[in-house]
């Protein structure tokens, strides 16, 4: 690389002893060590985010861009992009990941017509291409970035005019022919613009047909040029539009089974829309999970008191060590991983910023590992929820569980056995095993 954008930073080390002070070190995440079997790395599969990373300025709807980064400075358009790949993968190598992400216009410049665009993406795909090779750091996820063109102000796949959607299907097609090229492990969708602002003027079941219609043709693609990797879908309830239709996992998870695609997609939980949604940090998480259906994680909290997507840096240890309690129980997160969608708060403006936001998530999510281990190895939690529901395992309630019963047989039970008695449900007590943990 001609130029060495973070000089002042070296490659970050693992040191547990360090102290509150030293804050450009891991004091938890020790990338080789083996935890239930697997490597801290290979659990947590950590990536980063080009968009917020890279291409954030700091600016909201209230101010002007806080952060001027060096990369961004000066030059043409395409200049200014393979100055941004180099110092991106810069980070990435002293940072220690060996994933990333991206949107197909945070790598390169939109033209003003579509074989501009790819023009410029093929030039700018070549470079990452070589850089990948030259560091070991590989895409985690591709996605295009349908919502933030005019031309998508009402939809992308759900628009009511059907140039449009013709539009981001050739720009999709596209960015899977870069998924390729650059063995992208997965492929995101994520439909900003996919809703409505007012129902008065929106034909709903026309929308969600286009839209699985769109899917169907996105796999039929896949399929054709032999492109390997795990398609995903990214729930979130609204920002920008009023009521987007993946709102959260279960309405996904609706969709996808209602429109037979339940066999070609997973979902990408990111924990800030499922709270946007009004679910707790954990939810989305949990219920794909329990449905086979979680693919990867968009790491990242907000402010519960705040009404949008502030996509802060993930620091909590009890929402971390749920988060790797459900990954091991499923067996991982592999192809997919833990990518961190957050941004430096626009107050945080030097470049060692950057640094200290990811070393302290990765640390979070490295304790929260640790955390997580432990309760599975130990089993307290997995025995007392055995016992709450042992009345399943024999009898009657074996019937239920194994579906091999019916409402007559249960009324006949009762008459039996008269009224059931009532049992704590121990709430206080998990909850307390639990902080043990922490």
């Amino acid at each position: 690389m001609s130029t060495e954008y973070f000089r002042d930073i070296s490659k970050i080390p693992y040191w547990p002893s360090a102290g509150a002070k030293d804050v450009l070190c891991f004091k938890h995440y020790n990338a080789g060590e083996v935890l239930h079997g697997r490597t801290m790395e290979d659990w947590l599969r950590f990536s980063v985010c080009y968009w917020h990373s890279f291409c954030g300025t700091g600016a909201d709807p209230f101010g002007f861009p806080t952060l001027y980064r060096p990369w961004n400075e000066g030059g043409s358009a395409m200049e200014t992009a393979k100055k941004r790949l180099h110092a991106a993968f810069e980070f990435f190598t002293k940072l220690g990941v060996k994933y990333y992400t991206f949107h197909d216009r945070d790598m390169a410049p939109e033209g003003s017509t579509l074989e501009e665009s790819n023009c410029n993406l093929d030039e700018m795909t070549d470079l990452a291409l070589v850089l990948q090779k030259q560091t070991g750091v590989k895409v985690l996820w591709v996605t295009c970035n349908l919502f933030a063109h005019p031309r998508y102000m009402n939809g992308a796949s759900t628009n009511p005019d059907s140039h449009v959607l013709a539009y981001a299907g050739a720009q999709v097609k596209k960015g899977l022919d870069v998924a390729k090229k650059l063995g992208a492990e997965n492929f995101v969708f994520w439909g900003g613009r996919e809703g409505f602002l007012s129902i008065y003027n929106t034909d709903v079941a026309a929308e969600l047909k286009h839209m699985a219609n769109f899917f169907k043709m996105a796999v039929a693609y896949k399929e054709k040029i032999g492109l390997k990797c795990q398609f995903l879908i990214e729930p979130k309830p609204k920002e920008p539009c009023k009521h987007q239709y993946d709102y959260d996992a279960m309405s996904v998870i609706g969709f996808l089974k209602h429109y037979g695609l339940d066999q070609h997609f997973k979902l990408n939980i990111e924990p800030n829309h499922t709270t946007l949604a009004g679910h707790s940090y954990e939810h989305d998480i949990v219920m794909t999970s329990v449905f086979g259906m979680l693919g990867s994680v968009d790491s990242n909290t907000g402010s519960p008191d705040l009404g949008w997507d502030t996509d802060q840096f993930p620091m909590d240890i009890r929402n971390t060590t749920i988060v790797m309690k459900t990954v091991i129980e499923q067996g991982g997160l592999q192809p997919g991983g833990l990518n961190f969608d957050a941004k430096v708060r626009r107050e945080s403006t030097d470049l060692e910023d950057l640094f200290i936001a990811h070393i302290a998530a990765m640390d979070a999510f490295a304790r929260g590992l640790r955390n997580a281990v432990r309760i599975i190895e130990e089993g307290v939690i997995d025995g007392m929820l055995k016992e709450r529901y042992l009345s399943f395992k024999e009898g009657i309630g074996q019937k239920v569980d194994e579906g091999k019963t019916s409402l007559e047989e249960l009324e006949e039970f009762i008459k039996q056995n008269g009224e059931p008695k009532v049992t704590s449900g121990k709430q206080e007590k998990c909850e307390s095993v639990f902080n043990h943990y922490l």
